[in-house]
Parts: structure tokens; sequence; C-alpha cells
């Protein structure tokens, strides 16, 4: 008897063990590292049921995950959400993705200008590392009264306006009045000479411009009160303010400039070490379907790269979105690339010298 149970015991043990191996081997799960508002509760559950894939997901930023993934060499996630502009310089030190199959991606369902942009963007060594996911953008927030006035960025020095303006003293506003003024910061990236006389310019004109400058602000919060009770009736600021603003008033509307809004765009990337690859491409084809890319703009209050979702986007978002972006507009952003070592500590020194000018 000891030795007949003795040997279903085993028996059972070993089912138990082979059930138990096979259950680990069967169960796919993908690692998401990504931004608030990226993977909606709603989202996940949907692809969850239709893939039968479970979806754990890390919330972080920028500098978070460059960390952890270069902590680990590339694992512990099967899908990030990097921006453009992190992943050439972070994959050259460190190699902690690898490049992105095009071929498993459904780029019919993307605007090709975004694909077109994170492509070159993110292109390290004749590959890129990076597509197109969720993106925003930096242009001019205006009231109805000045909106023929203010139609790009170097207008906020206008006469008409002068008292009533505001932008903040960081980089954007220097691209944005170098394009303005008709010159292209970006492209002057690899050539110190070139981009430093393009400073020199801007510099100048911001000094200029200093005397009408209402404040510069360094909060959202500051700056949607300055709108809001009309102390300030134009601005450089993001798309989502404008928009926000332009629900409780529709006097008040985010405007692309006429030399292009300065776009920035969070990517997918694959962390080198990822163990469910085929998880990650599919993540990628699921959340970029129209309808499905809706409801992640809903949720984070930022459009995607999924051509046509706008459609599906609740009713006072779409409009605003469609009043500020024309297919030609979209065509005209200035998407950020890679800033080269050293620029930025340049910069820094031109917005120091139109801080402290008189």
């Amino acid at each position: 008897m000891k030795g007949s149970q003795g040997k279903k015991l085993l028996f059972t043990g070993s089912l138990v063990a082979a059930l138990g191996v096979s259950g680990v081997v069967n169960a796919e799960e993908l690692r998401l590292i990504t931004w608030g508002g990226y993977a909606p509760d709603d989202v996940v559950a949907q692809f969850e049921e239709e893939t039968g894939i479970d979806v754990k997901i890390t919330l972080s930023n920028n500098e978070d995950m460059i960390s952890k993934l270069r902590a680990t060499g590339g694992a512990g996630f099967d899908l990030a959400q990097p921006s453009q502009d992190r992943i050439v310089g972070v994959q050259r030190q460190f190699n902690i993705y690898k490049p992105i199959d095009y071929g498993q991606i459904k780029t019919d369902q993307l605007q090709p200008s975004m694909v077109k942009a994170t492509q070159a963007a993110t292109a390290l060594n004749g590959q890129s590392y990076g597509v197109p996911s969720v993106w925003g953008t930096s242009g001019l927030i205006v009231h109805e009264s000045v909106a023929d006035t203010v139609t790009d960025y170097t207008d906020l020095c206008a006469t008409e306006v002068a008292g009533k303006v505001s932008y903040r003293l960081k980089r954007p506003t220097l691209m944005g009045f170098a394009f303005a003024m008709g010159m292209d910061p970006f492209a002057a990236y690899d050539d110190r000479d070139e981009y430093q006389s393009i400073m020199a310019k801007v510099e100048d004109t911001l000094i200029d411009c200093k005397a009408k400058v209402k404040t510069y602000w360094t909060g959202g919060d500051q700056l949607l009160s300055l709108l809001r009770t009309g102390e300030v009736v134009a601005a450089m600021a993001w798309d989502a303010g404008g928009w926000k603003l332009s629900a409780e008033n529709p006097d008040i509307r985010f405007v692309a400039p006429a030399s292009g809004a300065l776009g920035w765009i969070d990517t997918f990337a694959i962390p080198r070490r990822s163990e469910n690859e085929a998880a990650a491409y599919k993540w990628i084809n699921f959340v970029m379907q129209p309808e499905i890319a809706a409801r992640i703009t809903n949720a984070s209050g930022n459009f995607t790269a999924s051509k046509g979702a706008d459609e599906f986007v609740k009713a006072d978002l779409r409009d605003a979105y469609r009043a500020s972006f024309d297919e030609q507009a979209i065509n005209n952003i200035k998407w950020y690339p890679p800033v080269p070592p050293g620029l930025e500590s340049l910069e820094g020194q031109v917005l120091d010298r139109v801080q402290a000018a008189n």
C-alpha cells in the first residue's frame, strides 16, 4: 500500500510539475514601460482579451526608462516608449535597444510624415530604432481679437500686442523664433559656427522684444491663468493647453505658426533583451488602429501617429485639433531631432543673457 501510494504521489507530483512547467511556457506576457495615459485600462483589457497576452505596465518617463534599461543592459521590458530625440545618443552609448523591423509594422495605419521623421531621428548605422506613437507640439495660443496679428512666433513682438504676450525662456522659444526668422536651427546642429550665428540673431531679437513681454511664464497653471483673465492675449505654448482653454472659451485657440509648430514624438522602441518581441509588435499594431488610438488620445490629451484617429476622438478635442491642424500644418511640423553634445550649454548661455538684459 505504501509503495502504491508512493507511486501515485510520484505520478501526481510529476503531472503537476509538468502542468506547471507547461503553464509557464504557454503563458504570454508583455512588459510595457510607458507614460501615464498611453495604455488606458480599457485598451489593455481589449488587447488581453483578443490576444491572450497579459500586459504588465510600468509608468515612467524618459530619464527613468533610460536608467532602468541601462542598469539591465536592455532587459526587464519587452516594449518601451522613449521620446524620439532620446534614443540615438542612448543607443550609441549603452546599446539598450534593438532595430525596428518595419516589415512587422502596419505603416498604412500611420501618418507618413511622422514615420519619416521618426525613422530619421532614431537612425543609427543604417537602422531605425523607433516607431511613432504619441505626439504633441509647441505653437501659439491666441485670442480671436489678435488672431490676424499673431500668426508666427516673432509676431509676439508686434507693437499691437505689446505688454499682453508671454513665452518661456527655454530652448523651444529659441527654436521657434529661429524658424520664424527664416533660419533652420535643426539643419545647423552639425555646424557649431552656423548654429552660434543663428543663436546670436535670435538672442538679439529676444532682447529687443523683452519690453513687450508681460512675463516669461514658468508653469502651465500660471500661463493658463494669464490667458483666462485676459492679461495675456497671445503666447507660445503647448497645443494641449490651448485646446483646454478653447473648451472653456471658444475665443481662445491653439494655432500652428506659419513657420511650423515644433513637434515632439514619443515612440515605440524594443529593448535589446526583450523576451516577447512578437507581443511588442502586436501591441504596436493594435493600439495604432484609429479607434483604439482615439481612446489613448481621450485618456492622455495628446494625439497619436494613427492616421484618421481624430474621427473617433471626443468631439470637443477633435474639433479643436482640426481647427489647429490641417494636413499642410501637420506636414509643416518641425520635429525635434536628437541634440548634439554641447548645444544645450550654448543655448543656456543665450537664455541667461536674454534674462539678464535690461
